[in-house]
């Protein structure tokens, strides 16, 4: 497996482009039908669920959360919490209720949550801001009989982040059951040198700080009974698949047996014939793997 610090910018470009690893279309094609196909979706399940919409968490403009809710809510309701991709800098939650309706049709509440994607903020604003909503949640959904976490790409990095919170600083412990994390960048240096950086503008110290890679010791403290499937795309690049497969294994190394019977498990799901956009676009279908898995992990395959 090559080792990113001995690659060339341009190449650490390539490897970080996920538009152009897909085999399906064109890079600028693919962006443009992801784009379409979470519009639409979002759009149908605003036409199809109840909804409560620009709930707010903060004060912020964009720190704000978008509630898909049952037609028959019961009293012990899981709920999804959903962090968008976008590589920290596009997209929001306006296209990401589009995972809603498989799930909202088993009896789960699904909250897709806005945050400052660059160049308005940064990547500690964002951190903490994903943090705070799911603080919110817990605090507004007390009565909820599970929290679970979903992310894909710069989501599933603020997702992981989330998994090594110390909650101690936000006055709630949230015991999130399941985590999903579908595509995600758990180490954040080696992006630090591509056009991904340019509008988040993040220092060697602000990326290892945020890099949930480095943080599993307090997962292993704030998140004792989590179930966490990582999952990657079989198109992915290699350096997106190898931050998966990297991701998992130190996740498992911290994950001693003790642990894993109290709940704190760990798998890596590679998902065949999809690329690094169809992986997360295909949540809307109920038959979907990984939709199974999600619904599985919340006891409601």
């Amino acid at each position: 497996m090559s080792d990113w610090t001995k690659m060339s910018k341009d190449e650490l470009e390539r490897q970080y482009s996920p538009s152009r690893w897909s085999l399906r279309m064109s890079a600028d094609d693919v962006i443009r039908a992801h784009v379409a196909a979470l519009k639409s979706g979002t759009e149908k399940a605003r036409a199809v669920t109840q909804t409560l919409i620009d709930v707010p968490y903060g004060d912020g403009d964009r720190e704000k959360l978008d509630v898909y809710l049952p037609s028959s809510p019961s009293p012990d309701l899981p709920l999804v919490i959903y962090l968008h991709g976008g590589y920290w800098q596009f997209l929001s939650k306006d296209e990401s209720g589009f995972l809603a309706p498989p799930l909202v049709q088993k009896g789960v509440v699904v909250v897709a949550v806005g945050y400052s994607t660059a160049p308005t903020g940064n990547m500690d604003l964002m951190v903490s801001q994903v943090r705070r909503s799911v603080a919110c949640v817990i605090q507004q959904y007390s009565h909820i009989s599970g929290l679970y976490l979903c992310g894909h790409s710069a989501g599933a990095h603020l997702a992981a982040m989330v998994l090594s919170t110390d909650w101690s600083e936000y006055d709630v412990s949230p015991q999130i059951k399941g985590a999903l994390l579908v595509s995600g960048v758990y180490d954040l240096q080696p992006i630090l040198s591509t056009y991904v950086n340019e509008p988040l503008k993040m220092t060697g110290e602000v990326a290892l700080r945020n890099s949930p890679s480095h943080f599993l010791s307090q997962l292993k403290v704030s998140s004792t009974s989590c179930d966490i499937i990582v999952a990657v795309a079989q198109n992915d690049s290699p350096e997106f698949r190898k931050q998966s497969e990297e991701y998992f294994k130190k996740t498992k190394c911290v994950c001693p047996q003790a642990l894993e019977s109290a709940g704190l498990a760990v798998s890596l799901e590679d998902v065949p014939d999809t690329d690094h956009f169809s992986v997360i676009e295909q949540l809307a279908d109920e038959h979907y793997s990984l939709t199974q898995l999600l619904l599985k992990m919340m006891g409601k395959s």
